[in-house]
């Protein structure tokens, strides 16, 4: 598709219609709490489809067809007043999209005393009506876990609760991530590391939990690219180079501009096939022309991840999936593996060559050139980052021997201090349970040596995510 649709959240809330002559005004009173929710809502993400207050079966079948046919991705069931299930049920059955059942009361509590004071049970019954959003949700639940109705809960207040608020964010975030990979296109361009059995992929698997697709591309299309580039492009391009990293006086006007002609095609293969991603190697042997584009890749490389196109290297695809993931809650999302460890500051280093994602650099992300790309075929310019100091987060997606994945995280900080001046990414980051135990506690899930790191602590949304997948979700600290 060339236009990815949009993220659509669709909104009802229920009540009884046998109520509605009974009390006077509580109709009315729980449509306008429905109102605060959608405009809170609104202010998290504005794309959303309101079916208004549903208190019959018919409304719920018109509901639900609605959510059908206008798209929506996810559900938010605002429990305004005890409501029958009936009238639930046929909502979600139609709109076939994961449920967040909010259960929120109006106020932090009943005025007992003035309650009381009404002397009128009728008017006192009415009142507490517009208090008891817990009332149904056991009967919900039941039906819903009895149909096979995927659903979760968020219990607090409508007002002055930003616990409640920041699950809501929290669910809101997950499922646009859900629905960014569902439509991600990711490349694959090359081969795997031949002998690195742990990165291997099966890719029918990454679609059954992620959707999105998978492109495999040849390197020959991108050192075909490079041919069309023009030489105000590559000036063009340098002068970016200049402008965006802290380029050092030994880089060669040579390598600066192989490395510009690279990064010009990078883009126009990215354009071409749509990517969101990528995951990339090539051993480079027996063909000039291959190995002048893949040993000249990396800075392109950085400024695509940096832009939201994030590339992992060595072929390590389901490491773009979560570099990918990463990205899309706005942590960034840079490919990383063990480094060393250093026991006297009780840190783990973490770091790889190839490409950085320079936009959560802690300062400006140097150039250098390498004269041997350990490992690996050629020499050229290459990226030297840590990561921002301050709260981070790991991501790996763990293909298992059971046939699905996992999706295994930590937090941890990212600390200043000395780091391997090799012109690679390499970062310091220390563990609340210590380096030790991290290393041993992370490495018993079975995931590949590589990982993603982002910004932030935001294993809660990784949680929020893997429901919504159906991947269990490990957390190491």
């Amino acid at each position: 598709m060339k236009t990815t649709p949009a993220f659509k959240i669709g909104l009802f809330g229920i009540g009884l219609d046998t109520y509605w002559p009974q009390f006077n005004g509580l109709k009315e009173r729980l449509e306008g709490y429905l109102h605060e929710v959608h405009e809170r809502i609104a202010a998290l993400h504005p794309h959303i489809v309101n079916a208004g207050l549903v208190d019959t079966a018919d409304k719920a079948f018109e509901a639900g067809y609605r959510f059908r046919t206008e798209g929506v991705n996810i559900i938010f069931l605002y429990v305004t007043t005890y409501a029958l299930s009936s009238t639930v049920l046929p909502v979600v059955q139609q709109a076939k999209v994961p449920v967040i059942v909010l259960n929120l009361s109006p106020e932090a509590a009943i005025d007992y005393a003035a309650f009381n004071k009404m002397n009128d049970r009728t008017r006192m019954t009415g009142e507490w009506l517009a208090y008891c959003s817990a009332c149904p949700v056991p009967e919900i639940a039941n039906v819903f876990l009895r149909t096979g109705v995927q659903f979760y809960q968020v219990t607090g207040m409508l007002r002055n609760d930003e616990v409640c608020w920041k699950e809501i964010l929290e669910w809101v975030e997950a499922a646009k991530v859900a629905h960014t990979m569902s439509f991600n296109r990711l490349g694959c361009m090359g081969h795997y590391y031949s002998g690195m059995l742990d990165i291997y992929s099966d890719l029918t698997q990454q679609y059954r939990f992620f959707g999105g697709h998978i492109e495999l591309i040849e390197v020959d299309e991108l050192a075909a690219l490079r041919r069309s580039v023009t030489d105000k492009e590559i000036d063009d391009r340098v002068q970016l180079f200049y402008a965006t990293f802290d380029v050092q006086n030994d880089c060669s006007t040579e390598e600066l501009q192989r490395a510009a002609r690279t990064s010009i095609a990078l883009d126009r293969l990215t354009e071409q096939y749509q990517l969101g991603s990528m995951a990339y190697y090539y051993k480079g042997t027996g063909n000039h022309d291959n190995e002048d584009a893949i040993s000249s890749i990396i800075l392109g490389n950085s400024l695509l991840s940096a832009r939201g196109i994030p590339v992992a290297g060595e072929y390590e695809i389901k490491n773009a999936q979560a570099m990918k993931i990463m990205d899309s809650f706005g942590a960034g999302g840079s490919f990383t593996e063990y480094y060393a460890m250093d026991f006297k500051e009780d840190i783990v280093l973490m770091g790889h060559d190839g490409p950085g994602h320079i936009a959560i650099a802690e300062g400006k992300t140097k150039v250098r050139p390498l004269y041997v790309y350990h490992g690996k075929i050629g020499r050229g310019l290459s990226v030297e980052m840590s990561v921002k100091n301050g709260p981070v987060t790991l991501l790996s997606v763990v293909q298992q021997g059971n046939g699905k994945l996992l999706l295994l995280t930590a937090e941890a900080e990212s600390v200043p201090g000395p780091i391997l001046e090799i012109g690679n990414t390499n970062s310091r980051y220390k563990f609340s349970i210590g380096a030790r135990r991290f290393v041993n506690d992370w490495n018993s899930h079975g995931p590949a040596h590589h990982c993603a790191v982002g910004v932030g602590h935001v294993v809660s949304k990784i949680k929020k995510l893997g429901l919504l997948l159906g991947m269990d979700v490990v957390q190491v600290c």
